[in-house]
């Protein structure tokens, strides 16, 4: 359950993507392949749109969130690791959003969740991957960190706040502060990692060349005080 609440405070909320997610759901068709679906954000829009979605994320408790909030739609869950999996359908569109390809371990980690696409999109299908922009930390137009995203569950309140980006030369670490405010007013704190490796557009589409995949124009998302900006990468089969 906690995973769940973490999930949804720190990712159920942005919105941003979904128009484009949308726009190329309903051009390039279904049935659509959402890697790191988590809860739902992304596969039960579409969904809720008509489309048929097959949400894969490594969470199973995510997941059985995700079945439970999409009841009556044309969802189906996979839980497995974006760098191993095999499922017994071909899909004409691949979503990557929320830079969940920059999660996956490096160039080799990349190459693996690649190869599994590939095998599983379908001829001229569409693979588009979202890559943050900016991996940088508070700079002096945004000094300080964004106000903290807030969920009460039962009379609980749980709080999150990024609180700063370290530069791990190949990778970004952002640091978050977890606060649990329990019925009694018992405060628990504690520190939360995500490491994402840093990760140009051009230098993906070059590695999707082995894939034979082909660069289409990018699109973008905006930057806000809450997310960084990022660059979707447009990959045709």
């Amino acid at each position: 359950m906690t995973e769940v609440v973490w999930h949804d405070i720190e990712c159920g909320g942005y919105d941003l993507d979904l128009p484009l997610w949308r726009e190329l759901a309903d051009r390039e068709g279904s049935p659509v392949l959402d890697i790191g679906a988590g809860t739902g954000r992304v596969t039960l829009d579409l969904a809720r749109r008509g489309h048929e979605v097959v949400a894969l994320d490594r969470s199973a408790e995510l997941l059985e969130a995700l079945h439970e909030r999409a009841a009556g739609l044309a969802t189906t869950t996979v839980a497995a690791d974006a760098r191993d999996f095999a499922i017994d359908r071909r899909f004409p569109l691949v979503l990557v959003p929320m830079q969940t390809l920059q999660l996956l371990g490096g160039a080799e980690g990349r190459a693996r969740c690649l190869a599994c696409v590939r095998e599983h999109l379908a001829p001229g299908g569409l693979l588009a991957v979202a890559l943050a922009d900016a991996l940088e930390s508070f700079d002096e137009e945004h000094d300080q960190p964004p106000p903290p995203d807030l969920r009460e569950v039962g009379g609980v309140v749980y709080a999150s706040r990024p609180t700063r980006i370290r530069d791990l030369g190949g990778r970004a670490a952002i640091d978050r502060l977890r606060q649990i405010v329990a019925l009694d007013g018992t405060l628990t704190t504690e520190e939360n990692v995500v490491e994402l490796d840093r990760l140009a557009p051009e230098a993906l589409e070059e590695e999707t060349i082995a894939f034979g995949l082909r660069a289409e124009r990018r699109r973008r998302i905006p930057q806000t005080l809450e997310y960084v900006g990022s660059t979707v990468v447009m990959l045709r089969g």
